[in-house]
């Protein structure tokens, strides 16, 4: 009979373990480790199954901040009525481990209104602390253990305007001890170096407003610069002074700069809104600082997407023709191919492997080759019931949705 029994434990130990997620991986912030949608651990199905399998589905709040992972644990910033929620689940089952709350009512501008009154900007994680921007620009420093608030700011005493038109979407960097914001409204703004324990002012630069863009940290001719799309600029500032180093005029119609800026090869590639794509290289001599346009592309343009490298290929959406998913050569900007059109206002792109996962606003998740050749998807699934303008992550063998209201962790198995 005992014997019976620890068979029996066994069998079941066995079983639970099967269902246990259990991923070494961590999403800390905006596109992933280094904010550049590479997945670096991911295990391809040998056979891409006709329907994903569903783990679990929890309900949250509203808003399309992407997710962020670590410790098994997924962070989240949503909304609730008037008041943003900073919350933590686990990765295994969905269970709410916290949840904390503060007011901040927002007032949405009509032109915005099908997007919802955010949060938009993703959470980064950083040793033991989880830092939100919410869409009307407070600022928040949490316990990523336990939920308390270690500092919060916002920012109505400094500009009249606390968040850009269509709401604050930046999402914030860690860089060494500095925690680094774009703050302010249309017009006028400071993008902000934080000092990551206690929230005191380390540099600022004054010299734009916002943008909906998200910086990135990357090292040029030597120096270790943030560089970003601002309402009226692409600029690099220094990441230890807040020193601004060079600017290019870059506006786009209603002051919409969304795209994340990618390095490929020392050369910096942005885009935005009938923009076209370029690359752009930094030089500096002596003290002086310059750029300049190594190649321009203006038959492909991105919008709200932001694109992924995979050695000298460029994956983007451009909004053109309703959204046309593309290749670019990086070393030169040619259009190596496009799309049909309307695939989508928008679509969150991320490289893992030899695959790209292409999740359309309209909750779509496409799986296609990284190919030079051409648009091959090999597998599409439905994987939310209503708009997923989020990132997804994918950790191995599991992607995690965030909808407009729920989060859902889907297996590939």
């Amino acid at each position: 009979m005992k014997h019976k029994f620890t068979i029996y434990v066994w069998i079941v130990t066995l079983l639970c373990s099967f269902n246990h997620v259990s991923i070494a991986q961590e999403w800390p912030q905006w596109r992933g480790p280094n904010r550049d949608g590479i997945v670096t651990e991911f295990s391809m199905p040998e056979i891409w199954p006709d329907a994903l399998k569903l783990k679990w589905k929890v309900e949250v709040g509203t808003g399309h901040a992407s997710p962020v992972v670590a410790d098994e644990k997924i962070y989240l910033h949503t909304r609730q009525d008037n008041r943003e929620i900073a919350s933590c689940l686990s990765l295994d089952t969905g269970e709410l481990l916290w949840r904390k709350d503060y007011p901040a009512p927002y007032k949405m501008n009509p032109a915005a209104r099908g997007h919802g009154k955010g949060p938009k900007s993703t959470p980064v994680l950083h040793e033991g602390k989880l830092y939100t921007l919410g869409i009307s620009g407070i600022l928040s420093c949490f316990d990523a253990e336990t939920g308390d608030i270690k500092w919060q700011k916002e920012f109505s005493n400094q500009f009249e305007k606390t968040s850009p038109t269509f709401g604050t979407a930046m999402s914030p960097i860690v860089r060494d001890t500095f925690l680094i914001a774009h703050v302010g409204g249309h017009d006028n703004g400071a993008l902000i170096a934080f000092d990551a324990e206690t929230g005191d002012i380390r540099w600022r630069w004054d010299g734009d407003g916002p943008g909906y863009a998200s910086p990135i940290a990357v090292e040029l001719q030597g120096t270790m610069q943030i560089v970003t799309q601002t309402e009226n600029y692409c600029i690099g500032v220094s990441a230890d002074t807040g020193e601004l180093l060079w600017e290019i005029p870059f506006t786009t119609a209603y002051d919409q700069n969304i795209v994340t800026p990618l390095v490929y090869q020392q050369m910096l590639i942005f885009s935005g809104m009938e923009k076209g794509t370029m690359g752009i290289k930094v030089t500096k001599r002596g003290r002086e600082w310059s750029t300049e346009q190594i190649w321009h592309n203006p038959d492909v343009s991105m919008y709200m997407n932001s694109p992924v490298l995979s050695g000298n290929l460029l994956f983007g959406l451009s909004h053109k023709r309703s959204g046309q998913f593309f290749c670019l050569d990086a070393r030169n900007g040619s259009t190596l191919w496009t799309s049909g059109g309307r695939q989508g206002k928008n679509a969150a792109i991320l490289s893992a492997g030899d695959m790209l996962f292409l999740l359309t606003n309209d909750a779509e998740l496409i799986v296609a080759k990284q190919s030079a050749k051409g648009f091959e998807p090999i597998a599409r699934y439905t994987v939310a019931d209503s708009p997923t303008w989020a990132h997804p992550v994918v950790l191995d063998k599991h992607i995690l949705v965030k909808d407009a209201k729920m989060v859902i962790l889907w297996s590939m198995e």
